[in-house]
């Protein structure tokens, strides 16, 4: 399974494998991941799962659709490198990867 390694915004890392087919987003919440809120359930409403994804793996992440693009204005501290966990994959190309959890308790 590939390993995600999340850091929360105080710093905490923790290093988690997760089933390909899930989400971003549903491997943080199957691990009890702080900061992951996912108020929506994943459907793409809420932007609770906004997170930034290191720089390493811009390249190497899915394209990202209009409607995530949209939702992410709602998210706070929108940057170049934002993401909504629940709108990626987990696939075997995903091994490694690293998300910054994003401030979102707000």
């Amino acid at each position: 399974m590939p390993k995600i390694t999340y850091i929360s915004p105080d710093g905490t890392r923790n290093e988690v494998e997760v089933e390909n087919g899930y989400s971003v987003m549903e491997g943080a919440i199957n691990n009890n991941i702080d900061g992951i809120v996912a108020e929506c359930g994943g459907a793409c409403a809420c932007a609770t799962c906004h997170s930034y994804i290191d720089e390493a793996w811009l390249d190497k992440m899915p394209a990202m659709d209009d409607m995530e693009d949209s939702m992410l204005d709602a998210a706070f501290e929108r940057k170049d490198n934002s993401r909504l966990t629940c709108q990626i994959e987990v696939t075997n190309e995903l091994d490694g990867l690293v998300v910054h959890v994003a401030e979102n308790d707000y």
